[in-house]
């Protein structure tokens, strides 16, 4: 099989988090003007796709991801008329929105709810998942919530209990139900007739439940349950249903948020002859380093890194499409995580995280201020998260006798508050996030990283990643990196990544140090070109690779013979 050229193929995505991007009327939250006012720093960026996060009518319980109403724009980030603009202002300039799409649940605030939990025989009560308890009073089973410890909530009035995989505001939909199928696909048909380009499924591999609700019997391995209604075959009945009904009438991107998925599922999910979405995000790669459900911080492995990369590279070539990330609003910083944050090693380290990734086969994913290189903030204590997740975990921690230190130190490594602390933009006050009490604290080192000083340096991390999707989009090496074969070289070297490109007469070789010391390697390639050095070009000066040293975080793409 050769895959059929898509626009989205060669396409960069940025992902905005809209109450922490940009700020434009001072009440401490970013909003819809405030992007509008940055759709310029996206384009010289390079990018061509942004993808937003919730922006819908919602009580924030969850930050938007708890939806009241599908067709109303949340006050606090404008009206529908702002929407509409920014659909025809990122137009202008050649970019596409993609919206996040998630119905999996809704709001308890959604009249849909407001009506199912209204009685027993409301026309709407089949909507959502409702089950009598058991004998003795308890949860119709032993499934978990990813924000609580029951998935399920008793509502007093009618006597039965409702699902919900995440917070009890956060009640799941019954896809069973045709009719709440074909409401989803008015909805999304509403948007994408508005000229959106596609969707981000908000964890759409959950929304197929079995109808006998059978209890967990695996506890090792994420939330209780997840056996059941993660990626079965009701989930793929269901996409393939909502592509004949909506997605085969757009030229759209699609992407599937999908926990516990092999790579099987991922070609099950994005092989273009099966019909269902584009690509999904698997979580494999951000898993190595910790447990979370344990909350246990595991050293990062590259090894295991290496293999889980180079599977679905290979896995899916010719058979589905990749999307690949470092980050997005549910992970902590990357260049903290698997880069260093140390001023030494910042600006270097950042880069080579991003060579790595945009050389890879897939849509890359650039979370709002990867491209600055952001760091982790450092949060005090509890109180000063905002997070549900991160409240939830440390609850968890502490009942199993943690103590309130380690249960900080955790979330000071992974916290999902990280990615959601406003965006830097200047070293004035508030980083010229807003001019009014930002929603939530900044990073204190606003003033030595934000995008005004990215933008003015021509060494800065920023102008690398425009070196980066200038190769991926307009470059001779455009057809190596997006449909080139993927090679990994020695899969043991635990402390270098190095990989192969080849499409053609052409290949590419890209190797980073994930270290701070120099290392010393040995490579049976001919040098054709250098192509892109993370330090300084009067270092481009490699005439062999028979015995190459890497300077700490050194990242380098050279064309070799093929």
């Amino acid at each position: 099989m050769s895959m059929e050229p898509r626009w989205w193929h060669d396409a960069v995505v940025y992902q905005i988090y809209p109450r922490s991007f940009n700020d434009s009327n001072g009440d401490g939250i970013g909003d819809i003007p405030g992007i509008i006012e940055k759709l310029d720093y996206i384009q010289s960026l390079g990018s061509n796709v942004i993808w937003l996060s919730p922006v819908y009518q919602s009580p924030m319980e969850d930050n938007g991801y708890d939806i009241s109403s599908y067709r109303d724009i949340a006050p606090e980030f404008g009206t529908m008329a702002d929407m509409e603009k920014l659909l025809f202002e990122a137009d202008k300039r050649q970019i596409k929105i993609v919206m996040d799409l998630v119905v999996n649940h809704t709001s308890d605030q959604h009249p849909w709810f407001q009506e199912s939990k209204s009685s027993k025989d409301n026309p709407k009560r089949d909507w959502y998942i409702w089950k009598d308890p058991k004998s003795d009073g308890t949860p119709p089973n032993n499934w978990e919530s990813f924000f609580e410890p029951q998935a399920w909530t008793l509502d007093e009035a009618t006597g039965q209990y409702y699902l919900h995989l995440f917070s009890h505001q956060q009640p799941d939909l019954n896809w069973a139900n045709p009719d709440v199928r074909h409401a989803v696909y008015d909805m999304m048909h509403f948007w994408l007739k508005k000229g959106l380009g596609g969707f981000r499924m908000d964890v759409i591999n959950m929304i197929g439940k079995p109808s006998d609700f059978p209890d967990a019997t695996i506890f090792d391995a994420g939330v209780a349950g997840w056996e059941h209604w993660s990626n079965n075959l009701l989930a793929h009945q269901y996409l393939r249903e909502m592509h004949d009904h909506v997605l085969q009438h757009y030229d759209v991107l699609t992407v599937g948020e999908t926990p516990f998925t092999t790579t099987l599922d991922g070609r099950y999910y994005s092989h273009p002859d099966r019909n269902e979405i584009s690509m999904i995000f698997q979580f494999e790669h951000v898993s190595i380093d910790r447990e979370e459900h344990n909350a246990v911080k595991k050293p990062f492995d590259l090894v295991q890194y290496k293999e889980i990369m180079s599977r679905w590279q290979q896995d899916l070539y010719q058979k589905g499409w990749n999307s690949v990330y470092w980050s997005n609003h549910d992970q902590p910083r990357a260049v903290s995580r698997y880069g260093s944050d140390c001023p030494q090693y910042r600006v270097v380290s950042a880069k080579m995280l991003a060579t790595t990734l945009h050389c890879m086969s897939g849509t890359p994913y650039i979370y709002q201020g990867e491209e600055l290189g952001m760091t982790n903030k450092h949060f005090e204590s509890i109180e000063e998260f905002n997070d549900l997740m991160a409240k939830f975990h440390y609850e968890k921690m502490m009942k199993k006798g943690l103590s309130p230190e380690e249960g900080l130190a955790f979330l000071n490594d992974f916290s999902r508050d990280h990615a959601r602390v406003p965006m830097h933009w200047d070293s004035s006050n508030n980083a010229g996030f807003t001019n009014g009490q930002p929603w939530l604290p900044l990073n204190s080192n606003y003033t030595e990283i934000n995008a005004q000083q990215a933008v003015d340096d021509k060494t800065s991390i920023y102008h690398h990643y425009r070196q980066l999707i200038e190769l991926r989009k307009a470059s001779p090496y455009r057809d190596v990196i997006v449909y080139g074969r993927y090679e990994l070289i020695e899969p043991e070297d635990a402390h270098v990544y190095a990989y192969l490109r080849r499409h053609e007469q052409r290949a590419l070789l890209v190797i980073s140090n994930f270290t701070d010391q120099l290392q010393t390697r040995h490579y049976s390639f001919n040098i054709e070109k250098m192509v892109l050095n993370n330090y300084s070009d009067d270092e481009l000066n490699w005439t062999s690779l028979k015995a190459v040293t890497l300077k700490p975080y050194q990242s380098v793409i050279i064309e070799v013979a093929c």
